[in-house]
């Protein structure tokens, strides 16, 4: 299946997803709304979640959708409602799911954002979402001047050791101020698990 439309038109006509065991492609696109990002986000991940692509990481794989939503949303078009965020989805039972998003901003260098961990930048309000979207996902590239961001997540259907076990860690988003339409995160196994 192939859909492709803007977000607000796949979202009505595509209100109950389907699923046919077939590869699953979403090429879409939204305006640079914080309020947009929740309702796209649930709504995509119900797709992706149905195609069992991903069975047991789709909180992972959500994470990892919505801090790269809200990065080119707040940091990429700054959020200047004109301009899009353009959002393509592949997902295939066997392999995975691949996420490509994009911004219609100037681009930066990933080499040059702070290290979140670094004693001086935990209080910062920003800067903790690329480091969380490795933390979830097991690949995460920067293309076209740091105007996309390829993000990968291996199936959980295939018999085989991750590139990145994430047994031990825990992953927390904290906002200090959080903004209307984007959600706290907090993700991670028990440590007594």
């Amino acid at each position: 299946m192939i859909w492709v439309g803007s977000f607000k038109s796949l979202q009505s006509a595509l209100r109950k997803p389907r699923f046919t065991g077939a590869p699953l492609e979403v090429h879409t696109w939204l305006r640079s709304e914080i309020a947009l990002i929740s309702p796209f986000v649930d709504w995509l991940m119900s797709f992706i979640a149905g195609s069992l692509c991903v069975r047991g990481n789709e909180e992972f794989v959500e994470l990892a959708l919505r801090e790269a939503v809200s990065n080119a949303m707040l940091h990429g078009n700054r959020l200047d409602a004109r301009k899009l965020v353009h959002v393509r989805c592949c997902c295939q039972g066997t392999k995975g799911v691949f996420i490509v998003v994009r911004d219609q901003g100037h681009g930066f260098d990933p080499n040059k954002v702070p290290d979140p961990l670094a004693v001086e930048n935990l209080s910062a309000e920003h800067g903790r979402g690329i480091h969380l979207m490795k933390l979830a996902m097991d690949e995460v590239s920067f293309e076209r001047g740091g105007t996309e961001v390829h993000i990968r997540k291996e199936s959980g259907n295939e018999q085989k050791t991750p590139v990145h076990p994430l047994q031990n860690r825990v992953v927390r988003r904290v906002v200090m101020r959080p903004w209307p339409g984007v959600r706290a995160v907090e993700l991670g196994r028990h440590p007594f698990a």
